[in-house]
């Protein structure tokens, strides 16, 4: 199992994805925890390294939980993402190890990662993602 922290954030129904170098898919920002850290200060972390924007912690709320094949990993190995919205203050950018950042919609499904599709599909489901 592989236990991810991921942003979702949505403007206009499409949704905040992003691409890491090298790499193909799409997935939310986001990452894994380090030891000790709780999922609000994993999302504070992981987001201001990818995207160079501030979480506001106050505003975390939970968004629920995904699960997935993990894209690239030996088949049964599942990628839990546990998705959270926030507020943030700063200028969306791709940083560190992200090459490119894009406004995802439901057109735009083939282009994200297994657990992506899972989370399309359930913001498809409940309008959120058009």
């Amino acid at each position: 199992m592989i236990d991810k922290i991921a942003w979702l954030h949505l403007v206009d129904g499409k949704v905040l994805c992003a691409r890491s170098r090298g790499k193909s898919l799409f997935y939310l920002p986001g990452g894994k925890r380090e030891p000790g850290e709780t999922d609000t200060e994993t999302l504070v972390r992981e987001i201001r390294e990818e995207l160079a924007v501030e979480i506001d912690p106050s505003s975390v709320e939970p968004a629920g939980t995904f699960e997935a094949q993990a894209d690239g990993q030996a088949p049964g190995v599942v990628v839990r993402t546990t998705a959270y919205t926030a507020e943030y203050t700063g200028t969306l950018a791709a940083s560190s190890e992200i090459d490119e950042i894009a406004w995802l919609a439901y057109a735009d499904r083939d282009r994200v990662s297994a657990a992506g599709k899972v989370i399309f599909d359930r913001l498809r489901e409940t309008g959120l993602l058009r």
